[in-house]
This record gives C-alpha cells, structure tokens and sequence, in this order.
C-alpha cells in the first residue's frame, strides 16, 4: 500500500494546479481500476486542516464537507478512521480548531484519558485538561 502525502489530497481538493490536479486524479482512477487502498497517515489530515485554513482561506464547513467526501472514497483507507470520524462529527457542533479536535480525539481513539493543554479555549472541552 501506498501513502498520500497532503500535497496530493490539496491538489485533488483545490485545483490550484490544473496539470497537478489532472495527474492526482488519474492515479486515483488507476486505484480505483485496480482495487488498491492509498493510505492516509493521521499528520497529512492534520496538516490538511492547516493548510486549507491558512493557505486556502476555506471556511470550518467547507473543510469538513471535503473531509467527509473524502472518507466516502474507498480507495482511501484512513489512519485513526474512528478519530477522523469524531471530528467530523463534532466539528460542526463545537468552536475548537478543527485541528486541536483531532489531535484531542486521536489522543481519545489511542487511550488517553485527555489532552494537556495550556488553550484555555480547548481545555472548555472535555477532551482537555488546562495545565496550570
């Protein structure tokens, strides 16, 4: 199995690079065509958040909504899929960043009882605990 690297997922969302984006979507076609899964590491869903947020100027509900389409692609297998799944859900439901919901929910699917944080705002949720 190969993995993605968050430069090939902006591609195939924004576009931005036509020859790019044309390429990106062939691939997946030959995927497609030949039942592979391509992986996606937990850090290229986070650093998809920060980069559609800060470089692309996309809204909460627009990067959700791609999320979202993407989880429905089956030849993407996420990494922490019941993770990226929490924040899906409670990323329309709560104010937090979207990426301090996934790095508070990854650290719930591996076992933890909490995150740590100095975010006053995060630690409002259950999920974290404000280090004093």
């Amino acid at each position: 199995m190969m993995a993605l690297d968050t430069n090939v997922i902006v591609r195939f969302l924004v576009r931005d690079d036509e020859k790019q984006a044309r390429t990106v979507y062939a691939r997946f076609k030959k995927a497609e065509k030949n039942r592979e899964l391509l992986f996606v590491p937990l850090v290229v869903v986070l650093e998809l958040i920060w980069v559609l947020e800060s470089a692309y100027e996309m809204s909460r509900g627009d990067i959700l909504a791609a999320m979202a389409d993407l989880r429905q692609m089956p030849i993407l297998e996420f990494e922490r899929a019941d993770a990226l799944e929490r924040l899906l859900s409670s990323g329309t439901r709560c104010k937090t960043g979207l990426a301090d919901l996934l790095i508070a929910h990854s650290a719930q699917a591996s076992g933890c009882d909490g995150v740590i944080t100095f975010d006053k705002r995060a630690a409002r949720l259950p999920l974290f605990r404000l280090l004093k």
